[in-house]
């Protein structure tokens, strides 16, 4: 009964939000406090949310000061060059744009954390998907697709579970999937340039001179992380910015913008950042790059948790670059948005996963799964493993699935004389659709930032993400590493 009630649960939720029934934290407060009732675990629901907000306010902490640091490091400038090199390459081609979104994420994801990735891919994209008129959808799905890809790296998380899981080295699990690896990578990037032609056949080639022209005279971007005035308007008069700093900054006209050209000229009129925004720090910059290389060396390295080093991170980025109080309050109110929006969905999320966890659906699912299996698959853990970790990893966390579903697939595979090694490797496979599941908080910063519905992302996504995850699974049984 329990193994019925959860994937009914799962289903109800994602059903709900697809057809926008109800708003995604609604969604995931509300029905599994109704399941929990449904089971008979009423009287305990209190106990099940506390500790599923036990076990994810570290995450919200990170989530909450990880967007205050980056916010503030957009707001100062640090990743305008990535930003102006990145649309240099785009222009104005609809193929170029969404390609250049996959190569972003990729590279950011080096840094093995989805938010990071999102928030610096959505605020260099968002205004020039925005611009053409793209679809916002396709920024989300290829960013949360080829950030899934890298997500394997040994300190992006999936990789360092199973190898503590099944006591193996992670160097021994990743590494030889590497070339597999690759070549999920090479599918997102193949993906990308197909929905950039999609788009360009429905948007047409447009010239940078066409783009400025169909722009009307109040449409307004939306720049970098900036809540509440932080934001740019582009509009058509005679090339004028107005721009609203945070702390309500008077309007006051870009320089050069007498003529329509002066700053925008060097990136053909596309600037995603506004060059001449007043929270800019270019004394600061080298202090801020050492800055950003050493939190993430830190990250890296685990000198510290997460969560203590990007608040750390962030007091010192406010403290320094924003040395007057108000100045720091200001930022701090620009990005509360973002911050209020992402850790409520993440403790909304706490209910989902605290319900699965202590009415022991989430155990049951997979026990049913496990003993789903047939006895003719036993010598093909490896594919079987594979397979079951696309949905599994959907609709269970990353901890749910390494440390109580795949030591049990380990020992199955081992009565069938398959290596707990090749287990290992084939678990990670499903992680392109992992990074879209909602019990992923980073997927609420993506659709937060991208002004996207949860369930709009979900609809696109979900088929290419499997797409990509079966390419990765199939590339590492042809070359030998499942």
């Amino acid at each position: 009964m329990l193994t019925i009630l959860g994937f009914v649960m799962i289903a109800t939720f994602l059903v709900l939000i697809m057809m926008k029934k109800m708003s995604p934290i609604a969604a995931l407060v509300l029905i599994p406090a109704l399941f929990c009732v449904f089971v008979g675990k009423g009287a305990h629901l209190g106990d099940y949310v506390l500790d599923g907000v036990g076990n994810l306010a570290p995450t919200a902490a990170m989530l909450m000061f990880a967007i205050v640091y980056f916010g503030v490091m957009i707001d100062v400038g640090l990743f305008d060059p990535i930003v102006r090199g990145i649309l240099r390459f785009c222009k104005a081609d609809p193929v170029r744009i969404v390609v250049g979104t996959a190569v972003l994420a990729a590279i950011v994801s080096l840094d093995g954390d989805g938010s990071t990735t999102f928030m610096i891919t959505v605020s260099a994209m968002y205004p020039l998907y925005k611009r053409l008129k793209m679809s916002l959808v396709v920024m989300t799905g290829v960013a949360a697709t080829a950030n899934g890809v890298m997500n394997t790296l040994p300190w992006g998380g999936p990789t360092a579970r199973a190898a503590t899981a099944l006591k193996v080295d992670a160097a021994d699990i990743f590494v030889p999937m590497i070339p597999a690896l690759a070549m999920g990578l090479v599918a997102v990037f193949l993906l990308s340039y197909a929905l950039g032609l999609r788009e360009r056949k429905r948007l047409g080639i447009l010239s940078l001179d066409e783009v400025l022209e169909k722009e009307t005279a109040d449409e307004t971007v939306l720049v970098g992380a900036a809540g509440g005035d932080g934001r740019t308007s582009l509009t058509k008069e005679a090339g004028k910015k107005t721009t609203g700093g945070a702390g309500g900054g008077t309007d006051a006209d870009a320089p050069g913008s007498d003529n329509g050209s002066g700053s925008e000229s060097d990136d053909d009129g596309f600037q995603g950042l506004d060059p001449d925004r007043p929270t800019l720090r270019p004394k600061l910059y080298w202090f801020n790059a050492a800055l950003t290389v050493l939190l993430l060396t830190a990250m890296i390295m685990e000198w510290l948790p997460i969560p203590v080093l990007f608040l750390l991170g962030a007091a010192l980025a406010l403290t320094v670059n924003f040395p007057h109080m108000p100045d720091q309050k200001a930022r701090i109110g620009a990005h509360a948005e973002n911050v209020l929006n992402v850790t409520g969905m993440v403790f909304a999320a706490a209910v989902f996963t605290g319900v699965l966890q202590g009415t022991g659906m989430v155990d049951h699912m997979a026990d049913w799964l496990v003993d789903a299996i047939p006895e003719g698959m036993g010598p093909q853990m490896g594919l079987v493993t594979g397979l079951l970790s696309i949905p599994l990893t959907y609709f269970m966390s990353n901890d749910g699935f390494y440390f109580g579903v795949l030591p049990v697939l380990a020992e199955a595979g081992q009565a069938h004389g398959v290596g707990t090694l090749e287990i290992a490797r084939a678990s990670i496979a499903g992680q392109a659709l992992h990074m879209s599941s909602p019990l992923v908080p980073a997927v609420y910063v993506l659709v937060g930032m991208a002004k996207v519905e949860f369930g709009d992302h979900t609809k696109f996504t979900v088929k290419w993400a499997v797409l990509t995850s079966l390419v990765v699974l199939g590339a590492g049984i042809l070359f030998g590493i499942i």
